[in-house]
């Protein structure tokens, strides 16, 4: 792969097109990393339909300062810690070559702080979760290897 990016560092087209030769040759999928989010986009959406319109969700006591899944969290601490779980996550994943895209994925985590402060906090919960368990699987695979 370094070689093929140094090899063709000026045409971005056919640097495109040998990288996607290699994927074929390898048998690799560029999308398989996509996989895990589609299969958690539903249960997600589900989640929020859920805490929004179920009453038994409503004023139910969950722990510490959360009194109320189905209500945005009232300090902030959750969506601040989720946050920052997903730098760290950003900062255990391999780097991506494209500065540009690089750029992106560190604004990711900034955008998805600020869209989640006014989320339920039993969903920011369920993200924050997830996050953590992402990174302790990747450490557990950057130990490994």
């Amino acid at each position: 792969m370094s070689r093929i990016k140094e090899q063709y560092k000026n045409d971005k087209a056919r640097l495109q097109q040998e990288i996607m030769l290699l994927y074929k040759r390898r048998k690799i999928n560029p999308m398989s990393g996509c996989l895990p989010m589609l299969i958690q986009i539903p249960v997600f959406i589900a989640l929020y339909n859920a805490l929004q319109y179920t009453i038994e969700m409503r004023h139910a006591p969950f722990l510490f300062w959360i009194r109320d899944l189905a209500a945005k969290d009232p300090i902030y601490i959750t969506p601040i810690i989720m946050g920052a779980t997903m730098v760290l996550q950003q900062k255990m994943t391999p780097t991506a070559a494209d500065p540009t895209q690089a750029k992106m994925f560190l604004l990711m985590p900034v955008m998805f702080t600020f869209l989640f402060l006014n989320f339920p906090s039993g969903l920011v919960l369920y993200w924050l979760v997830n996050n953590v368990l992402s990174i302790a699987h990747q450490y557990y695979m950057n130990k490994k290897t």
